[in-house]
């Protein structure tokens, strides 16, 4: 799995948001049952997130498969939600009649809530994609591990009204054995992709979509972005891309749970 470093200044904000985000979490009501249980020991920082007892384990390998078959894609959209970007995919998306997952950022799902609703009114679905998007999660310690996946949990299932993510993205893809188990006892499946389209770059559409038609084929979730920047290429790759894979016989899927 590629790991996106350059074109990331937009994340650098997000920091600083983030850690105001755990000093306040640190003065609210603390859950760490789930924490303590993954990792055979109380971490050193506990990390807030949605108690219930309709939260089930799911498998902690990372997923890739569509829930489709053989021909099913997967649309992911990484980053937001944005209020200019998001918006536009959602337009796209319902024109042609697909579903997606978009995996948020916990702050930007707190800061815009409206949107998280929008995505799931849709019948879209929701996943975790850590609370400030830090790529070298997979060299910090478990409680920053844990604070960083569970307070993001809660920012999105508040924002949405209380709908839960399903999935849990590393940053980059920056999983660790701890993360999987953590995110997975959940209930949210680690997600990978098979096609990183490289949006976050802004190579140009025609380079997105060709990026798409050439490595499809080595399996269906493919990764775009709605936010980190501007994602007009990606609003006018999905325009083509979604129809073109309609054309090929594909259809449109979740990941596997």
């Amino acid at each position: 799995m590629a790991r996106h470093g350059n074109g990331r200044g937009w994340y650098g904000k997000l920091v600083g948001a983030a850690l105001g985000v755990t000093v306040l979490a640190a003065g609210a009501s603390m859950w760490t049952a789930q924490a303590d249980a993954v990792s055979g020991s109380s971490p050193k920082a506990t990390a807030t997130a949605t108690p219930g007892n309709d939260v089930k384990a799911v498998a902690l390998t990372i997923a890739h498969a569509s829930d489709k078959g053989a021909r099913g894609v997967n649309i992911t959209i990484d980053d937001g939600p944005d209020p200019v970007w998001t918006p536009q995919v959602l337009d796209v998306l319902r024109e042609y009649g697909v579903k997606a997952t978009f995996c948020m950022v916990g702050t930007q799902a707190q800061a815009h809530p409206d949107l998280v609703k929008k995505v799931v009114a849709a019948g879209h679905r929701l996943c975790d994609h850590s609370v400030s998007h830090d790529t070298t999660m997979d060299k910090k310690p478990q409680a920053y591990q844990s604070q960083q996946i569970l307070d993001a949990e809660r920012m999105i299932t508040e924002a949405s009204g209380g709908v839960r993510p399903m999935y849990y993205r590393a940053p980059g893809g920056a999983f660790t054995p701890y993360s999987r188990k953590l995110a997975a006892s959940r209930g949210m499946r680690p997600l990978g992709w098979n096609v990183d389209t490289k949006d976050f770059e802004r190579p140009g559409t025609d380079a997105i979509v060709a990026t798409v038609e050439r490595e499809v084929p080595n399996g269906p979730t493919l990764l775009f972005h709605d936010a980190g920047g501007d994602r007009s290429q990606t609003v006018e790759a999905l325009r083509r891309v979604l129809p073109l894979l309609k054309e090929q016989g594909h259809s449109f899927g979740f990941p596997v749970r």
